[in-house]
């Protein structure tokens, strides 16, 4: 447990240092976060949940797609990333929280779909981190995995190979999911992004 809190702190550290200018960093990135968004299947009036927000790229695509009717929420572990969410107007598509993704302060089974991108293989639990998005997600309800490039791209992006015990690999990847309460549906993983689409179960 110790080595958890160790993990997320070092995690807010690192990102904190990088929220100014992220999106400048990633100009391209918000087509592929409105497909990924337009996979979860949202209609008006339902609830989305963003978590791992960071700047809230993915806060107005959800607000689109929920209408003025529906409920977004984006939570981030740094408060830096809130705080450059809210200088880009992104609060203004949904609510902002601070809080872990493996420790949510919301109520089960309240969300239709939940967007998780660059998130589960952050966590220091990733299997736990799963159980918490099914927790709070409605049965039926859809999760969409997700990074704008690839795992191959992003590793060689970053100079190293691809890790055979990454969680975002198949079959790690379908075990954790149904372990947690999730039915994989979807797994693409090519050059321009990676998507896991999973349905929560009983």
């Amino acid at each position: 447990m110790a080595g958890n809190e160790h993990e997320r702190r070092r995690l807010t550290e690192f990102f904190a240092v990088r929220a100014a200018g992220w999106e400048q960093r990633y100009p391209d990135d918000t087509p592929a976060y409105r497909a990924a968004v337009a996979e979860l299947g949202l209609g008006d009036g339902d609830r989305a949940l963003d978590v791992g927000c960071g700047t809230g790229r993915a806060l107005p695509l959800l607000r689109d797609a929920v209408g003025p009717s529906g409920t977004v929420v984006g939570v981030d572990l740094t408060p830096e990333m809130l705080d450059e969410a809210v200088a880009l107007g992104r609060n203004a598509a949904g609510s902002l929280v601070e809080a872990y993704g493996d420790r949510l302060p919301l109520r089960e089974e309240v969300f239709d779909a939940v967007l998780a991108a660059g998130l589960v293989h952050h966590l220091p639990d990733p299997a736990a981190g799963l159980r918490e998005l099914a927790r709070v997600t409605r049965p039926g309800g859809r999760l969409a995995v997700f990074h704008p490039v690839g795992r191959a791209a992003l590793a060689a992006r970053r100079g190293h190979e691809l890790r055979p015990d990454d969680i975002r690999a198949q079959p790690r990847l379908g075990r954790a999911l149904d372990d947690a309460g999730w039915e994989l549906a979807l797994l693409d993983d090519a050059e321009e992004r990676y998507l896991a689409l999973a349905v929560r179960v009983r």
